[in-house]
């Protein structure tokens, strides 16, 4: 059996309402270096469908980048998603990562759902004297709207301030790196992985909603997930009962968060544009702690259900109007401008063609670090001045991170280049990983 595209299905039994060419997911690969986070250039990226190893679907290699051309991978009707049902709406593949001198990574149980570009992003560990042919293996189970996972137990969704030692932090600052105990918090044995806080806020979301959904429904799912996490981040939950993380990644506790799982384009381009918001009521500078079920297999009156948001967001509610719906219209979302980690906050207005001053210098500075570590960039003179080789610098830079080439400064592009920037510069070094 083949489908549209003339690729031999794997499993074609798997795949029997597969009818039109729509049912194609896609699959990006970005491989870099653990020790410096620059771009592995040849790295080897194969790819099996799950429980037949030995059977390669597609096979390639990154370029000066890290990067790889998008394959196409069959996936389940789409329809599977919108609803559910009985069939598991996203197809899994194994992905191979190898490059001479680094360690394989394998990933497992990599989720492909129609219509929609998965991104694994794959850091490698260089090979060490004591275990020149190591490999890293990674399994992702199933999706929680998927899969049997335990529900949350309540909690309030403010926690009292009168407490001494509750609450540490003055002000709400969104974090460079979130602490995940990979585990209920019980677990001793369970390990701890330093995450970026927008790559924690990617794999939660893409391990807790289906891309496929309406953008609004996203969009409130996301900042859900963010004002509970940054309440923890806020009142130092576990710290202060004696733990050393954040957060972790059981259900019953918090979020699901898995390691080295693929993230989805559409939840990762929307979690760029509203990282740094929140929720609110009024008169409480705590984010809201913003609890929410399936709204399947666990009803939760109080808080909102994933399904149920998906129903209102076909019905054209937005974002808030969904949120609001389950938290009350009292709920409103807020925004940090205390952001760690980075050289710079973004100045509140655009940088483009015509723009001039410090920050504009400083920007040109940041892109002249990073094409040092991705040559497709060019160089730039460093002048304070917004003109065409800047724009397109800043194009250039928006393809190859997959944003939008309108060769603009905005937020969401100021915050990606600060984020490469300090990666490939080792501004972080200090922080553990």
């Amino acid at each position: 059996m083949v489908n549209l595209l003339g690729k031999k299905l794997i499993r074609p039994e798997l795949f029997a309402a597969v009818t039109t060419g729509e049912d194609i997911g896609k699959l990006t690969v970005n491989v870099t270096s653990e020790t410096d986070n620059k771009p592995i250039e040849g790295a080897s990226v194969r790819v099996t469908y799950d429980g037949q190893p030995d059977r390669i679907i597609e096979e390639t290699t990154t370029n000066a980048e890290g990067q790889i051309p998008d394959i196409e991978l069959d996936a389940p009707p789409i329809d599977y998603s919108m609803e559910p049902g009985a069939n598991k709406p996203y197809a899994e593949y194994t992905i191979y990562i190898s490059a001479p001198g680094y360690e394989t990574m394998e990933v497992s149980g990599a989720e492909i759902f129609s219509g929609e570009l998965a991104i694994q992003n794959a850091s490698l560990l260089p090979v060490s004297p004591a275990a020149p042919s190591g490999e890293e293996l990674f399994v992702i189970p199933d999706h929680t709207l998927w899969g049997d996972y335990p529900p949350k137990i309540a909690e309030d969704e403010i926690k009292p301030v009168d407490e001494s030692g509750e609450i540490v932090l003055s002000r709400v600052v969104i974090p460079e790196y979130v602490v995940v105990h990979d585990g209920p918090p019980s677990d001793r044995a369970a390990k701890d992985y330093y995450v970026k806080y927008k790559d924690y806020v990617k794999n939660v979301a893409s391990s807790e909603i289906y891309s496929t959904w309406p953008e609004s429904t996203i969009q409130a799912n996301i900042l859900a997930i963010q004002s509970f996490t940054l309440n923890r981040v806020f009142t130092e939950w576990y710290r202060n009962k004696g733990y050393d993380f954040t957060i972790t990644s059981s259900t019953a506790f918090d979020h699901k968060w898995i390691p080295n799982r693929n993230i989805f384009e559409s939840i990762s381009s929307i979690v760029d544009e509203i990282f740094s918001n929140y929720l609110s009521r009024p008169n409480v500078i705590q984010p809201i702690l913003t609890q929410y079920c399936d709204g399947k297999n666990v009803s939760c009156p109080n808080w909102m259900s994933q399904w149920g948001s998906k129903s209102l967001g076909d019905r054209g509610y937005s974002a808030i109007e969904i949120l609001r719906n389950y938290y009350g219209d009292s709920i409103y979302i807020n925004s940090s401008e205390v952001i760690s980690g980075v050289p710079s906050s973004w100045p509140g207005y655009n940088l483009e063609a015509g723009s001039s001053g410090d920050k504009v210098r400083q920007m040109q500075e940041q892109l002249n670090v990073i094409s040092n570590s991705y040559p497709l960039i060019p160089k730039i003179a460093a002048d304070g001045v917004f003109g065409p080789k800047t724009e397109e610098a800043v194009k250039t830079f928006q393809k190859v991170f997959k944003l939008a080439q309108d060769g603009i400064v905005g937020f969401k592009t100021w915050y990606k280049i600060s984020e490469i920037y300090v990666g490939v510069s080792r501004i972080a070094e200090g922080v553990a990983r």
